[in-house]
């Protein structure tokens, strides 16, 4: 079974969609079969890993989405009742990388949102399409958007572990106690749950100081009263994370990226895998 890892702050703006993108062809580099599943509206991580020309043909010619997910069982009055095909839903996003693996993508869409008007009964369906259909992947990486939602619970049901990325500025610490609850609160609806939080990460870092010095001392207080682990390599701020979004590529083969972003990136996966029993 697949070790599936949600990506989830209640803050916005950290840089959320950038990471777990960039991880998963991190992943797929290290030759694993990866999947990432897009549960943002905003659907940035759907068009980071496709371009933007690539989701727009994708999506107008019909392609299944998140939305379809949680819309499965959704009847209209006088239509017929829609089926899901899975086959229409994983879209592969990169062959086989020396040799061994893959990665593929269930996109967002802005019909997303219309799925928080009516969300009851619908929380364990992402859980139990992934269990079902997606049982071929070694790694899932779930993008989810910053709020306490339908969105947030479906993440909980479908994953073993939250990796929370954090940027280390004013009101970083805002988020994190709101998750904290969330979380707490799922685990004592579902005692049966083994969801864990494997970390914090420090993302688009810039070594501004003394600002960044301040927020990563009340980060890291708060994670010790939490009982949160922080991983030692932070995530540096780079103008080649946005360029790679336009080309549709990792920061590994974004046009004049600079190497030591790539190690960073690396290292953090490696730490992560370590930390969540994935080999690598």
């Amino acid at each position: 079974m697949p070790t599936i890892i949600s990506l989830l702050n209640m803050k916005g703006g950290v840089g959320k969609s950038t990471l777990a993108v960039n991880l998963a062809w991190q992943f797929h580099h290290f030759g694993k079969r990866v999947l990432v599943v897009d549960l943002d509206p905003q659907f940035n991580a759907s068009q980071y890993m496709l371009g933007g020309e690539r989701y727009k043909r994708l999506i107008q010619n019909g392609a299944s989405t998140t939305w379809d997910i949680f819309e499965q069982h959704t009847s209209v009055p006088g239509s017929p009742k829609k089926t899901l095909d899975p086959a229409k839903v994983f879209h592969r996003v990169e062959h086989q990388y020396r040799g061994t693996g893959y990665l593929d993508l269930i996109p967002a869409c802005l019909e997303l949102c219309y799925t928080l008007r009516n969300p009851s009964g619908k929380e364990q369906l992402l859980a139990k399409f992934l269990s079902k259909e997606a049982t071929q992947y070694d790694v899932i990486l779930i993008d989810c958007p910053p709020t306490d939602s339908l969105f947030s619970t479906a993440a909980y049901h479908a994953s073993n572990y939250i990796l929370v990325p954090v940027r280390p500025e004013y009101l970083s610490t805002i988020g994190l106690p709101l998750l904290a609850r969330s979380i707490r609160e799922f685990r004592e609806q579902h005692e049966e749950s083994s969801l864990e939080v494997a970390g914090i990460i420090f993302n688009s870092t810039s070594d501004y100081q003394p600002e960044e010095g301040r927020s990563r001392k009340e980060v890291t207080e708060l994670a010790a009263q939490l009982g949160w682990h922080i991983f030692p390599t932070s995530i540096g701020y780079s103008r080649s994370y946005p360029k790679g979004a336009r080309e549709g590529r990792p920061i590994s083969a974004t046009s004049y990226s600079r190497g030591h972003h790539t190690v960073t990136l690396r290292t953090f996966a490696h730490e992560l895998a370590a930390r969540i029993g994935v080999s690598v």
